[in-house]
C-alpha cells in the first residue's frame, strides 16, 4: 500500500484512495477465498461418484490450501501492480489542478510568513482590545466616583449659599471680612467642580466610543 496520505484527493473523492484500495483488495480476497471453497465441494462431490478413489477429503483440503497459497501470492504481485497504476492515473489529482473550493487560495496567496505576521497581527489586536476594555472598565469606575465627589462639592455650595445670603440681611462689619474669605473659597470650589464636570464629559464621550 502506498505511504503517500494524498491529502487533496481525499478532500475531492471524500475517502483517500489508500482506503478505497483496501476495500478492493479485501474484497478481491474474500472472492478468492469463496471461490476455492466452491471448488473444493464440487471436487468432494465428483470423489463421491468413484467410491473406490483413495483421495482422501484431509488430502483435498491440503491440495486446496495450497493452490490458494499459490493463487494469493501471484494475485497479490497483480494487484500492486494494479494499485500503482490506479493511485497515479486514476485516483491522482494533478499538482497543477485547484478544487474549487481553494480557488480562493490562487486569488489570496499568503505564504508561511505571511500567515503568521497576520496571526501575529490578530494576537495584538486582541491584546489592544482587552487594554481598551479594562481601561473602559477604569474610566467608568473614576466617574462614579466623581459623581460622588460632585454631590458632596453641590452640597457644599448650597451651604455657601444660604450662608451668602444671611450675611446680605443681617450683614455685620467683621463677618463681611469672614465672609470675603469664604467667598473666595466658595469661587474656588465651584472652579474645581466645573473641571470635575469638565473630566466627567470626556469620560462620558471615550466611553462612548468604545
Amino acid at each position: 500500500m502506498s505511504v503517500n496520505p494524498m491529502a487533496y484527493e481525499a478532500q475531492f473523492f471524500g475517502f483517500t484512495p489508500q482506503t478505497c484500495m483496501l476495500r478492493v483488495y479485501i474484497a478481491f480476497q474474500d472472492y478468492l477465498f469463496e471461490m476455492m471453497l466452491v471448488v473444493e465441494s464440487v471436487i468432494l462431490k465428483k470423489l463421491e461418484g468413484f467410491p473406490d478413489c483413495k483421495i482422501s477429503p484431509f488430502q483435498i483440503r491440503k491440495s486446496t490450501e495450497k493452490f490458494l497459497l499459490f493463487m494469493k501470492e501471484h494475485f497479490d504481485k497483480l494487484f500492486s501492480k494494479m494499485e500503482e497504476v490506479l493511485l497515479q492515473l486514476v485516483l491522482n489529482i494533478p499538482k497543477n489542478v485547484l478544487l474549487p473550493e481553494d480557488k480562493v487560495h490562487e486569488q489570496y496567496p499568503y505564504s508561511k510568513e505571511q500567515f503568521q505576521a497576520l496571526q501575529d497581527e490578530i494576537h495584538q489586536l486582541q491584546e489592544q482590545y482587552r487594554a481598551e476594555a479594562s481601561a473602559g472598565q477604569a474610566l467608568r469606575a473614576e466617574l462614579e466616583e466623581q459623581k460622588a465627589v460632585r454631590a458632596e462639592l453641590e452640597k457644599i455650595l448650597q451651604w455657601f449659599d444660604g450662608l451668602e445670603n444671611i450675611c446680605r440681611e443681617h450683614g455685620t462689619g467683621n463677618f463681611k471680612e469672614s465672609f470675603a474669605f469664604l467667598t473666595q473659597n466658595s469661587k474656588k470650589l465651584q472652579d474645581v467642580l466645573k473641571d470635575v464636570e469638565e473630566k466627567s464629559k470626556k469620560i462620558k464621550k471615550h466611553d462612548q466610543l468604545l
